[in-house]
């Protein structure tokens, strides 16, 4: 089988060089190149980390130049799209990185030819359904108010989010799905949980947590999908005791199975 040829954007974000350096770790599979805003770590990425991201690799891109874009994804058969603000502070950076920034990848890989986006999206835009019970008790681990029963909910369920970077993460489903109907790309999006250097947020976050193990396995197995999974929107979390989020989709769709909880990482089972 042909080796994929993939880039990465966000390359030296935390989940971005995840990704990245398992794509680099199987070059029998992957040819794989990484873009981002500047060749430094993100404020997000753990000081223990050295970047390895070789000068043939990588390459210095603003996603809010157009031309930048199509030269990066030009020649491409996968884009992995992470570039982005990870924060929301600024209405100027939101719209370059993450309104501007995303259009254009869309964009230009479909001028290419590129064949599939995978986009990262976010559980936060799904942050209002914590405020409802009983995904609230769960969050905030009252076991004896969470019934034996509920619905999860699934990507099919309308997204609830609460600020302006979530807000960008819709537009960048809603771009997939055009993309997908309109160009016949196959665009899928995986709705990143809560990485944190790989353990739960403490006092809250048990409940959205994914470990760095199954936030790359659901990146990858995504990238290698099948040709006939032509889009998909799916939660990427660990399969936590207090998970209301549903993952079955992405295990019937991409076979992705979590190896890890958020309760093997913390005492968060009290």
């Amino acid at each position: 089988m042909a080796r994929r040829k993939v880039l990465v954007t966000g390359a030296s974000g935390q989940v971005g060089y995840l990704v990245f350096s398992r794509l680099m770790s199987q070059p029998d599979l992957y040819d794989v190149y990484g873009v981002d805003k500047e060749l430094r770590p993100s404020d997000r990425v753990p000081g223990s980390w050295e970047l390895e991201l070789p000068d043939d690799r990588f390459k210095v891109c603003n996603l809010a130049d157009y031309d930048e874009v199509a030269s990066a994804v030009s020649g491409m058969d996968v884009v992995a799209h992470m570039g982005a603000d990870p924060e929301g502070q600024e209405w100027d950076s939101v719209l370059n990185n993450n309104i501007i920034g995303t259009y254009n990848v869309y964009e230009a890989s479909w001028q290419a030819g590129v064949k599939r986006i995978v986009g990262a999206s976010s559980i936060m835009v799904s942050e209002g359904h914590r405020e409802q019970e009983p995904y609230k008790a769960m969050m905030e681990r009252r076991p004896e108010e969470i019934a034996s029963e509920f619905e999860t909910i699934s990507p099919a369920v309308p997204a609830e989010p609460r600020g302006i970077y979530a807000a960008s993460k819709v537009w960048l489903e809603s771009l997939a799905r055009i993309y997908s109907n309109r160009h016949g790309m196959s665009c899928l999006c995986i709705r990143i949980g809560q990485v944190e250097r790989d353990r739960p947020r403490p006092p809250l976050g048990a409940d959205i947590f994914v470990s760095q193990r199954d936030i790359t396995q659901i990146w990858e197995k995504a990238i290698s999908a099948p040709e006939h999974v032509r889009f998909g929107i799916f939660y990427g979390m660990s399969d936590n005791r207090y998970r209301w989020t549903d993952i079955d989709s992405a295990r019937e769709v991409l076979g992705f199975v979590p190896k890890d909880r958020a309760e093997d990482r913390h005492n968060y089972d009290c």
